[in-house]
């Protein structure tokens, strides 16, 4: 770290009081106070955007060092004491004797003091719920802890344009050292946050940030070319993107979204991916008339459905403190809508993969079971087969669930669904068209 400044030190806590508020992400707070404070160096920047984040990833357990006065000033000093600050790069921003007593005081504080829910940096509400679901306490205090540690940079290399070896070289020559991602075959890792668009291999289209997770995601609906696929909720369309790469921008590819603002985002990705087998087209709800007319005729479908993305902490830490128990079941009927919805489109003897970013059963398993029970012409197809066919080497059992302690990546969940082909109807035999000669 840089050393401590006024400047530095006030404009991180301006930047955190906002982002405590959780009027909106974390990341748009940031954005901006960036854009309304223009002046600050980009030292400072990296300063603010780490201190705001280191923040938010410990805040349970800062809430309670400095408790009862958990102001975003006390929150902050307290993250900078234990992130290895020395006392004595305080003297620039510290003067006040009862703040100088509680620095001191801050590394002896007994973790072993806090709740499950803390140590593990999860609401109290997320904890109770993955016990409940019979993980144990070992199990969710590593999962949480590894989902408050920053995410690495995850790229997706389009294959379309340039090869993965190529794509390592030239990030190498530009100074960045990327690494082969363990599972996905077109996946680069790079430590740290370096500013990828602005290379010329991103504005080109060679390269997507994407996590891994996610990209595993696109092998498990595992397109043809030719095909007609659909992304049932495209977003800004990192996985339609991906899909249309597996295709070879070969067949349709239908990007649906509920949101016009979204699609918009995909288009200039699009545009620089060179897929010409895109079709982005905004829905009103699940059962757009636009859906209606493509039942029962697509190859494969992905349903990245909308949830509590607490998979997503590592990126987004200040989701645990934004979604509620009654926010995550208004998403289960909403999560279950848009998969019955979906199902509809899928052919005999299609695919159907269901996906989250979420840690929650009731996210994942609770909502697949429900539907396999309402819906017997599907079947489950277990995860790590077609990971097998796909020459991955990854076995989770018959669901894909990934966290960043076991695989490295974000927290996700997938089901791969496929529909029954329809049973052919044998004609009656002679003796059913014979007549009746006794008669």
């Amino acid at each position: 770290m840089p050393p401590l400044n006024q400047d530095a030190f006030h404009a991180a806590l301006d930047a955190l009081r906002a982002a405590l508020s959780f009027g909106a992400p974390a990341d748009a707070v940031l954005s901006r106070f960036f854009r309304e404070n223009p002046k600050l160096g980009s030292q400072n920047r990296a300063f603010i955007a780490e201190a705001v984040f280191g923040v938010l990833r410990q805040k349970f357990v800062l809430d309670r060092i400095c408790a009862p006065d958990t102001s975003p000033r006390r929150m902050l000093l307290a993250w900078l004491i234990r992130g290895g600050r020395n006392l004595r790069e305080f003297d620039p921003i510290v003067s006040r004797e009862d703040e100088r007593a509680f620095l001191a005081g801050v590394k002896a504080f007994k973790v072993e003091t806090l709740t499950l829910g803390e140590r593990a940096e999860l609401p109290e509400w997320v904890a109770g719920e993955l016990q409940a679901s019979g993980m144990s306490d070992e199990a969710i205090l590593a999962l949480g802890q590894s989902l408050a540690q920053p995410a690495a940079l995850d790229l997706r290399v389009n294959t379309q344009k340039m090869k993965r070896e190529s794509v390592k070289a030239e990030l190498a020559a530009l100074g960045l050292e990327a690494t082969e991602t363990p599972y996905s075959p077109f996946g680069l890792r790079l430590e740290g946050r370096p500013a990828v668009n602005k290379h010329t291999l991103f504005n080109e289209g060679a390269i997507e940030v994407q996590d891994e997770g996610s990209q595993l995601l696109g092998l498990l609906v595992s397109p043809k070319r030719g095909e007609m696929v659909a992304d049932f909720c495209a977003g800004a369309g990192g996985k339609t993107l991906l899909l249309g790469m597996l295709m070879a921008s070969s067949g349709r590819l239908y990007a649906f979204d509920v949101s016009e603002k979204r699609l918009a985002n995909l288009k200039p990705r699009l545009a620089r991916s060179g897929l010409s087998n895109v079709q982005p087209q905004r829905i009103e709800h699940e059962n757009d008339t636009r859906i209606k007319r493509l039942a029962g005729k697509l190859d494969r479908v992905l349903v990245d459905a909308p949830c509590s993305g607490l998979g997503t902490l590592r990126r987004n830490p200040d989701l645990k403190f934004r979604q509620t128990a009654q926010s995550v079941d208004e998403l289960n009927v909403k999560q279950a809508a848009i998969l019955a919805s979906a199902a509809r489109l899928v052919k005999p003897g299609g695919r159907l993969v269901y996906a989250t970013c979420s840690i929650l059963p009731r996210e994942n398993q609770g909502i697949v079971e429900a539907f396999l029970a309402a819906h017997p012409d599907f079947n489950l197809l277990p995860a790590s087969t077609v990971l097998a066919e796909q020459r991955v080497e990854l076995n989770t059992g018959d669901y894909l669930q990934l966290t960043p302690k076991a695989q490295g990546c974000d927290g996700f969940f997938a089901a791969v669904l496929t529909r029954k082909p329809r049973t052919a109807v044998a004609p009656p035999s002679d003796s059913e068209h014979a007549p009746d000669v006794a008669a």
